[in-house]
């Protein structure tokens, strides 16, 4: 978050350390959530080291993020129109097709992937026949983006809903 404009938005507003306290926090926060046994949320995306939901719950927090691995493969990699996986063009953590998506889904008896990490015209956009949806609830991302910001609700019959944020003028 300190590339991405957050740190200097802190330091500009505030101070640096306000930008500490927030990753010191950020660092204890879960790294996934599982709604009620069929809807996976995390940041960024999918792992190839993921074969069980018991691999999340066993990462220890507080931590920092590593290089390479499961936890910043939740927390960086993205959904592309590609076959199975390829190293992204981050620098870091992978990038995985719909036939991913299908596997996992299919494996862990998911309905839905939720995850975010990625500017996205308006606000949320599915991937991988409505199998994973990216959402992101920042409109006009770092004042260089026109990106509606988006926000999803869950009703009790797992039913998603989506709330658009429109940019500013």
């Amino acid at each position: 978050n300190r590339i991405y404009g957050f740190y200097d938005e802190c330091k500009r507003r505030y101070s640096p350390r306000l930008w500490k306290r927030f990753t010191d926090c950020f660092n204890c926060l879960p790294v996934a959530a599982l709604v009620a046994d069929k809807i996976l949320c995390m940041h960024g995306g999918l792992s190839p080291e993921l074969k069980s939901f018991d691999q999340i719950r066993q990462i220890v927090r507080p931590t920092g993020v590593p290089d390479s691995g499961l936890l910043c493969d939740l927390l960086w990699a993205d959904p592309e129109n590609i076959s199975e996986w390829d190293e992204s063009d981050r620098g870091v953590s992978y990038i995985f097709g719909p036939d991913i998506v299908d596997r996992f889904c299919q494996e862990l008896g998911l309905d839905l992937i939720c995850r975010a990490h990625q500017v996205v015209e308006d606000g949320y956009e599915f991937f991988a026949g409505r199998q994973l949806v990216t959402i992101f609830s920042a409109p006009n991302y770092c004042g260089e983006f026109d990106n509606c910001g988006a926000m999803m609700s869950v009703d009790e019959n797992l039913k998603c809903a989506f709330t658009m944020l429109k940019p500013s003028k």
